[in-house]
């Protein structure tokens, strides 16, 4: 079986600060997407999917969020030797430093991992968004006797120079490799990929962050501690001396990493026929929520993914992710926007009684577009909020404007009649 022979481990990432403001308070791994899931779903649903049931996730910064998700979540049966496992960085006899790089928290990490029975480690990032059967790849790894497998995925001149980009030859062994090469070396590194790819000008093959390594190697290569990078050290060091094979992979698949890139693929979940499909059989799981239905009233929805236990008023909502427990208020509408919702409901009496001025959610006769609202913010009546590509960058208490997008940070209070525009 699958489960017996392989472990995931899950790089939960630095700091994150191309996802701040969302990455104030909570890791990478754990910020809300698509309305009622964390990122650190999408890869541990792909292990699971994949028959992979021993997964653990590396992380270091503000890992109690992550760390409170995984354990409500990840119950598997005490008859199996399944486990999602929460490993933070710590101070050992080996190492008293924070986890330097993706390859140095992996050596932190090792004697967690050899105390687990395993032939082959798939290492995955925690911030990437794609469905994908871990099962083929590592069926390709064994056919064709690799040491080192890793996924790839063909991207256009724009999107190359932001990541490793890699040559193989005829048999998908790699033979070059270079990381985030300048705009003027592109040229020499072209690779033959599939018709549809090339018709679409992505004729660069890209590192997607994910790797199979044989566990006597990956023990050895732990070994150094100066190389502390996959990327920048441990594949372009290792191809020429161990077999590293590319798996060429053309689904669905984007890299989180910046608030533009989030925003955009949380607001394609309301196309008709998204690109990540989560209505097909990869399932992905989250934590379960015993929460009522949704309730909308008078409401002209066009494009809306509206999660459970929200109450909405508004006039309309257009191309909107609205996330659990959101409350939106009479007359108001809401374009272009992802609402991460709210944890907990407000009573009826303290609402009856005026108890509290600004009410979780959106007020009344608001007018949102192009916005990211993070968790549990309260927005009052008569505010109007356009984010727009000349908007002003700046940052606030209560909002930060990045590529002309409003994100309203979590537990933010906006007052009646402000106008962000």
């Amino acid at each position: 079986m699958i489960n017996d022979e392989v472990l995931s481990i899950i790089l939960g990432g630095g700091q994150g600060s191309r996802l701040y403001p969302l990455t104030a308070d909570r890791s990478k791994p754990a910020v809300p997407i698509a309305g009622k899931y964390r990122l650190v779903d999408i890869p541990i649903s792909n292990c699971i999917n994949s028959d992979i049931k021993r997964i653990f996730v590396l992380t270091q910064f503000n890992s109690a969020s992550l760390n409170q998700h995984i354990k409500n979540t990840y119950h598997f049966s005490f008859f199996s030797s399944a486990f999602v496992n929460v490993l933070a960085a710590e101070q050992t006899m080996q190492s008293d430093k924070w986890f330097q790089g993706t390859a140095d928290a992996v050596r932190q990490s090792m004697h967690h991992f050899l105390s687990n029975d395993f032939e082959y480690a798939l290492i995955l990032s925690g911030d990437q968004l794609y469905n994908m059967d871990f099962r083929e790849m590592i069926k390709k790894h064994k056919e064709s006797k690799a040491e080192i497998s890793i996924a790839t995925y063909p991207v256009n001149a724009k999107d190359a120079t932001g990541f490793g980009l890699l040559k193989t030859d005829s048999e998908n062994r790699v033979t070059s490799f270079i990381e985030k090469p300048a705009k003027e070396l592109l040229p020499d590194w072209t690779s033959d990929v599939g018709d549809d790819m090339k018709k679409e000008g992505r004729n660069y093959l890209a590192s997607m962050g994910i790797y199979i390594f044989n566990r006597d190697l990956l023990i050895k290569l732990m070994e150094n501690p100066d190389t502390i990078d996959f990327g920048k050290e441990i594949i372009p060091q290792s191809i020429h001396n161990h077999r590293t094979i590319s798996y060429q992979y053309e689904g669905y698949w984007t890299d989180i990493g910046t608030i533009d890139s989030f925003f955009e693929a949380n607001l394609g979940l309301t196309d008709e026929i998204p690109q990540f499909n989560l209505y097909d059989k990869n399932r992905v799981f989250t934590r379960a929520r015993i929460l009522p239905t949704s309730k909308i009233s008078g409401t002209v929805l066009n494009k809306a993914v509206i999660s459970d236990g929200c109450i909405i008023h508004a006039d309309k909502i257009d191309r909107c992710v609205i996330g659990i427990r959101s409350r939106i208020g009479k007359k108001s509408i809401i374009t272009n926007t992802y609402m991460m919702g709210s944890d907990i409901y407000e009573t009826l009496e303290d609402i009856n009684n005026n108890q509290i001025e600004n009410l979780l959610g959106i007020g009344e006769r608001c007018k949102i577009n192009n916005c990211i609202i993070d968790k549990n913010c309260r927005v009052g009546d008569d505010v109007i909020i356009n984010g727009h590509p000349n908007i002003e960058e700046i940052e606030t208490e209560n909002y930060f404007i990045k590529d002309g997008i409003v994100v309203l940070k979590k537990g933010a209070t906006i007052p009646k009649g402000t106008v962000i525009q």
